[in-house]
């Protein structure tokens, strides 16, 4: 083993335990070995044993292990061998490239620190690593773009500096020793490349002159022009065959025309800096024009761009010389393996005289088979272009067969022929491949040079994205390694983690207290026979004490009749309380048409009765017509204008859709639930996003705001990037714009999706218990002659309560006597009803409402006997009566029903908010909630370990004000604004709609079930 290997071996033993470490044997540095494993062929691999030494081969070459090396780095003076040692799994301490970050100002420092690093780097195993090479290039550039186009000119030594250095680290990261196992990213040779163009950019900025830059991997040529000159214009060397002759100014004009100076920069490369499977090989070239501002994309051009690019290595083509005898013909074949390569045939005759080619797939070509025909004449030249086209694109074998063509035969003819395959690609920056789209080979193609025709512009090294600071994934455990010195950033994720954690328990429990009171509400006085229903909305005021003790009362007023008053009360859960909305189901016996007025009242009890109204919503679930009841003031004895009853009239169209009222209902609707920090305190009282849900949501926000606020703090300022507004010493750059919308698109779309999600959910339906149905297993109550008297009497009252019926007040049912008046009265209206000729809602639901309370009296009378009437003729009488009642309102009913069927019930409409998602979502909410923070939080703590300790408190300074601005200025801002335009639009926040009225509308037709003794009416 050579001497310098031993002298590496020896100073690394010294420093650490290696007795497991293994390397890989690159040329050069293998010896004897003493071990073999396995079958030894030539395709066996040699690697190295420390503690004892041991050279071992084996077949086994996929497996992890360090690698050993030599290779020859050129410097300045000489060239030397270096022995570089690698180890994937220890890191090493190295020097660090971010001495150059503090010479950015100064170039002369900084090409003094990247002479340093390159040293270095040449010299130590492993370099260079990801990080240290993209930062050693993003130094340099920064240094390079913050030069005066003055500086640039005058100062050839430093230009020549700069690309030096860039070289270095271009060649160093192609000839490092895991290439293999790490391989440079693809957009290396661009970000080189963009120094290059940069010195370039500031050298024509002051001169008018052609310019010439060449560097270690090709040459930059660039020149001032005024667009009509660009016109049939040669950009680069004719004299070494690398050039660009651009179209007329006609094919231009419509994509140049709107510039005054245009900067063309043309740049070749000797050597391919994205290798493929495409063989490419040759000089590359790409041009790029400016305005000094932005680059100008020409795409889809009428006239082709030509392109003339070398081969000063091509090798010479084997030709072959076949004799061409009287009537008989030449056959070639072409073994094609690329469908986009175009073959250049050629066929030189020993004469002057015409050929005929005929190509075919598969087989050689007859006179019946044949894919095309050529004729070739000295006037066209003896050359053939098979195009893409023309093989159909299909790789396989291809036959061609030469003959004369109108021409005479003479004696030794002999036919010279040469073919070689061709094609032109151009770089697709998005995709990161070679491609063929809208280029083609010329015509004056060669074997030692190609002509392209392409109708757009190649773009090396330019992107629409501006790119976040760079991390290396890869040194994971390095970096989370350094907690100890650098603790910032995560004790601000523990700090965060802990407050979220106290507000979620917090959430939780006011969650659980909150969820009774989405319970929406059936009216304990409403009678069980009423069907037509309504439902109620009473939003209480947010103003302090705005919540009541107080019972309530209303009574609601229509077009054709009123409804009896109602005690606004819940068993279970409080109502009234501040900023509530509580929610009731309401029904009468028939429709009271256009509601016009309700009236409020309470009793003044309790120890806070005022009460301060806010807004009333009442609903018809029959027309689905909704009535708006705009309060806003105090029932009260000691606020306003101390009553504490109101008649409120229902509100004018006008007054719903006014610009006040949208207004004031958007903004508290906005913060409450729009304004995602504020509406964890206070969220609708009936929204499935719940406070815990709200909170993690925060959280998630929160975090991916950090993670992209970190990742994109402190990037180097793009001195080209253009000024889109400036207002004084405000300046608005599209850099700027570019990280707000990259921002954006990598923080919204995934927040904004949970969010919809936890939104949208359909409250899980959870079927009755045993102990709901507990009514039906002790049965109804004891039936009494005061029951019976009572309930009769409720029914005529009720239906008296419209003028349509004709029916007065009944005064009251003292004794079983006034019981066979009181249903001489029910007769008559019963009569009444018989004689409608149009049938309309009224009369159905009177007629099903007088049906249900007659099936309930004759229940009642079946379970009594004579005993409780003063002879039994009295109670058979009754029966009979009621027997016969029964059958008539059966009758009406139906007659009624079949003229003026109920309205059939309209599929569901989609929400305002979109489709309602199954209940089970939730989960998949919570797990996208869950993996967008723990990403967002890897990748945080990552960069505030790379960023180092005072980097990281700047960073959090800088954070702290970022939130400040989201949370009190933006959001806000947000809520505000889209509360004009609705007002503005004039749109009304819609009624809200809930899966819990179909539930409570269940419970009512149970209870009507129970009260008449039949399943169905």
């Amino acid at each position: 083993m050579i001497s310098p290997i031993k002298t590496l071996l020896r100073n690394i033993t010294r420093e650490r335990n290696t007795s497991n470490f293994t390397w890989w044997l690159g040329e050069g540095v293998r010896g004897e070995p003493t071990i073999h494993i396995g079958d030894v062929s030539e395709y066996s691999c040699t690697y190295m044993k420390l503690n004892p030494l041991q050279l071992i081969i084996t077949s086994e070459c996929n497996q992890q292990r360090g690698f050993l090396c030599t290779h020859k780095l050129r410097s300045s003076s000489n060239t030397k061998n270096t022995i570089v040692a690698s180890h994937a799994s220890r890191s090493r301490l190295r020097r660090n490239v971010d001495a150059m970050g503090s010479s950015v100002t100064d170039i002369n420092k900084l090409l003094l620190e990247a002479d340093k690093e390159l040293k270095r780097m040449e010299t130590t195993g492993g370099e260079p690593t990801n990080y240290n090479r993209y930062k050693f290039i993003q130094y340099l550039l920064e240094g390079t773009k913050k030069l005066t186009p003055e500086f640039a000119l005058s100062h050839n030594d430093t230009i020549s500096h700069i690309i030096s250095c860039g070289n270095g680290i271009l060649l160093l990261s192609k000839k490092k020793c895991d290439i293999q196992t790490n391989p440079n990213p693809t957009s290396l040779f661009e970000d080189v490349f963009e120094i290059f163009r940069t010195i370039s950019l500031l050298l024509g900025s002051v001169t008018t002159q052609k310019l010439v830059i060449r560097h270690g991997t090709g040459t930059i040529y660039q020149s001032n022009h005024k667009p009509a000159d660009l016109g049939n214009a040669v950009l680069g060397s004719e004299i070494d065959g690398e050039f660009i002759k651009l179209p007329s100014y006609s094919a231009l004009q419509a994509q140049l025309g709107e510039h005054s100076k245009i900067l063309a920069q043309m740049a070749t490369f000797s050597r391919n800096p994205h290798p493929s499977s495409d063989n490419i090989s040759g000089t590359l070239c790409s041009l790029l024009l400016s305005s000094g501002v932005s680059d100008i994309k020409l795409a889809n051009l009428t006239e082709m761009i030509e392109i003339f690019m070398p081969r000063p290595t091509a090798s010479a083509l084997m030709s072959s010389t076949a004799a061409l005898e009287q009537n008989a013909k030449a056959l070639a074949t072409i073994n094609v393996s690329d469908p986009n390569v175009t073959v250049v045939f050629s066929v030189e005759p020993s004469a002057n005289v015409s050929l005929i080619l005929t190509l075919s797939q598969g087989s050689p070509p007859t006179s019946t088979y044949s894919n095309n025909t050529t004729i070739l004449s000295p006037a066209g030249g003896y050359c053939w272009m098979i195009t893409p086209e023309m093989l159909h694109q299909t790789p396989g074998v291809w036959y061609v067969d030469t003959r004369l063509f109108n021409s005479t035969w003479e004696p030794g003819l002999t036919l010279n022929v040469t073919s070689f395959m061709i094609k032109c690609l151009y770089w697709h920056i998005e995709k990161e491949k070679w491609s063929t789209d809208g280029c083609q080979v010329g015509e004056k193609s060669t074997p030692d040079r190609t002509h392209c025709l392409c109708n757009h512009l190649t773009l090396f090294g330019s992107s629409f994205f501006v790119m976040p600071n760079y991390v290396d994934i890869s040194r994971t455990t390095t970096l989370f390694a350094t907690v100890s010195e650098n603790y910032v950033v995560l004790a601000l994720l523990c700090t965060f983690y802990g407050l979220y954690l106290v507000t979620l328990l917090w959430a939780c429990y006011a969650d659980r207290r909150s969820c009774s009171k989405r319970k929406m509400t059936l009216l304990e006085d409403t009678h069980p026979g009423a069907q037509y229903n309504y439902l109620m909305s009473v939003q209480t005021g947010h103003r302090k004490n705005a919540g009541t003790s107080a019972i309530v009362t209303v009574k609601l007023t229509g077009s054709e009749g009123e409804s009896e008053r109602h005690t606004l009360t819940d068993p279970v859960k409080p109502v009234f309380e501040r900023g509530a909305v509580d929610m009731f189901l309401l029904a009468t016996p028939f429709p009271l048409g256009e509601v016009r007025s309700l009236r409020l009242q309470h009793d003044n009890s309790g120890g806070h009765p005022s009460w301060y109204i806010n807004k009333v919503t009442i609903q018809d679930l029959q027309t689905q017509h909704v009535w708006h009841f705009l309060c806003d003031c105090w029932l009260s004895d000691d606020h306003g204008d101390g009553m504490t009853k109101k008649t409120f009239n229902a509100a004018k169209k006008n007054e719903i859709a006014s610009f006040r009222n949208i207004f004031q209902s958007r903004t508290s609707t906005g913060f409450r639930d729009e304004h995602i920090w504020v509406s964890i305190v206070d969220p609708p009282s009936r929204s499935p996003f719940t406070r815990a849900q709200r909170v993690s949501c925060c959280m998630s926000l929160l975090l991916c705001t950090m993670a992209i606020n970190i990742a994109f703090w402190n990037i180097p300022v793009d001195g080209d990037s253009s000024v889109l507004f400036a207002l004084g010493s405000l300046r608005i750059t599209w850099q700027e714009i570019m990280v707000g919308v990259e921002s954006g698109l990598l923080m919204f779309p995934i927040n904004i999706l949970i969010v919809t999600i936890f939104r949208s959910i359909r409250p899980r339906i959870i079927s009755k218990t045993q102990k709901d149905n507990c009514e039906e297993t002790f049965g109804p109550p004891a039936v009494t002659i005061a029951t019976i008297l009572k309930d009769t009497e409720d029914v005529i009252s009720l239906v008296s309560r419209s003028p349509r019926n004709k029916m007065s007040e009944m005064h009251r049912l003292e004794s079983t006597t006034d019981l066979c008046p009181a249903l001489d009265r029910v007769h008559e209206f019963i009569q009444l009803m018989q004689g409608e000729s149009e049938s309309d809602p009224h009369w159905v639901y009177c007629s099903k409402f007088l049906l249900a309370g007659l099936c309930h009296l004759l229940m009642g009378l079946d379970k009594l006997d004579g005993k409780n009437f003063p002879s039994p003729h009295e109670y058979q009488r009754a029966l009979n009566i009621t027997n016969l009642l029964v059958r008539k309102a059966e009758m009406v009913f139906s007659s009624h029903l079949a003229y003026c069927p109920p309205p059939v019930k309209k599929k569901k409409k989609k929400r305002s908010g979109g489709c309602r998602l199954p209940w089970w979502c939730v989960f998949l909410g919570w797990f996208l909630l869950l993996s967008i923070s723990g990403v967002s939080t890897f990748f945080t703590l990552l960069y505030g370990f790379q960023y180092g300790k005072e980097k990281s408190i700047k960073w959090v300074m800088s954070l702290g004000l970022s939130l400040f601005q989201s949370i009190f200025i933006l959001q806000p801002l947000k809520v505000i604004g889209i509360a004009v335009f609705f007002a503005l639009l004039l749109k009304p926040v819609a009624v809200e709609e809930t899966e819990d009225t179909e539930q409570l509308l269940l419970e009512q037709q149970d209870k009507c079930r129970r009260y008449c003794g039949r399943d169905k009416l």
